[in-house]
Formats: structure tokens, sequence, C-alpha cells
């Protein structure tokens, strides 16, 4: 599998053994889930895809590749704790391998951080924030597939609520001042997001 080789070096970049291969295949299983459509082996592909171009520039590329693996392991629509469950999950894994509890912090900062609830604040959070966020710099098309995806996993949503809500939310990230926080993705994907942001927002408000 395409996403093996980089599970392998982000235990190797931390000088840890690589866990059991039960362990990869039931993580993957989990964007597997049926009731996902965004939140599946698609984004995660496009996660590492982003991942690469930057990889130079993390400052801990093995914390900055597990978190991205575990960001979304627990997802349900329906709960709000979900990056919270993510973050135990990841740290139960690195705590078996022989993970210090420094790392099992960092990690986890790294996790919580993609709640986009507060802006990120280390280098590292700010490329993982930015990865997660590459979607919004996507091709107009890309994005709309995106945007489809969001609203088949919250489908149980009355379309006025789902709409109003949706609409706040991008609204936020529009009125960022820069809604990338690393030169690398603003300089690649800013104007695009702007761009796929407002033609969004503008459709949710018809």
């Amino acid at each position: 599998m395409v996403l093996e080789e980089p599970w392998r070096a982000c235990f190797s970049a931390l000088r840890l053994p690589v866990p059991e291969s039960e362990e990869f295949t039931g993580l993957i299983g989990r964007y597997a889930e049926p009731h996902r459509a965004y939140h599946t082996l698609q984004h995660l592909d496009e996660c590492f895809g982003a991942f690469q171009t930057e990889r130079g520039s993390a400052q801990s590329p093995g914390a900055v590749g597990l978190a991205l693996f575990y960001h979304d392991a627990i997802y349900d629509t329906h709960a709000h704790d979900n990056e919270e469950k993510s973050a135990t999950l990841a740290r139960q894994v690195l705590g078996a391998v022989g993970g210090d509890a420094a790392l099992l912090s960092y990690v986890t900062d790294l996790i919580l951080v993609t709640r986009h609830a507060a802006m990120p604040e280390t280098d590292d959070q700010k490329l993982v924030v930015d990865i997660d966020l590459s979607i919004l710099g996507a091709s107009p098309e890309r994005f709309d597939e995106y945007e489809r995806q969001v609203r088949h996993e919250y489908s149980w949503v009355e379309e006025a609520v789902f709409r109003s809500v949706r609409g706040t939310i991008l609204r936020e990230f529009l009125a960022r001042p820069a809604i990338y926080s690393t030169s690398g993705f603003r300089d690649r994907l800013e104007r695009q997001a702007l761009e796929n942001l407002s033609r969004s927002i503008a459709s949710l408000a018809t």
C-alpha cells in the first residue's frame, strides 16, 4: 500500500520500532468506514502529497506524519470530541512502542490543533493545519467534490441548517488575515482558496 512507506518513515524518523502490521491495517480501515465521504483515504493521500512538498520545513517530520495519520482516525459527525479521541489513539500506539511523554504530548497538540478552534502556534502546528486545509486551495473541481463529500457526511442535517452552519464556518476561514500560516502553502494555494471559499459561500446563500 502506498501509505505504508510514510507510515514506516514516521517511526524511523522518531527512532522507534514500527508497530505490528495490524496497527497500520486497522488505522487504514478506519478511513474506509462507510459513513465517511471526505475524511477517507483520499484525504489521507492528499495530506501526504502536501506533506511531501513541505517535509523539509518540519521540525519533527515523524511527529507531523503521525499526527496526519491519526488526526481523523476517529470520525463521527454526531460527536464533538473526534480529535481528542484520535489523539488518545495515537498516544496509545506511540506509548506501546516506547514513545516518551514529551513525544506523546507533542503529537497530541498537533492533532488537537486540527480542530481549527484556534490559530496554530508552533511551526509544526502551522504545517499540520496548512496540510489539513490544503483542500481549500484545491482546483475548483476538487473543491466542489470536497463540498459534496462534506454534505454527504452531514446528510442527517436539515438543508437550511447545514447551509447556515457551513456558511458560518467558511466565512470564518475567509475572515482570517491569511488562510495559510506557512509561506509555501500561502504562495501556492491562498489565492485559489479565497476564490473557492467565496464561491461556496455565495452558493450556500442561494
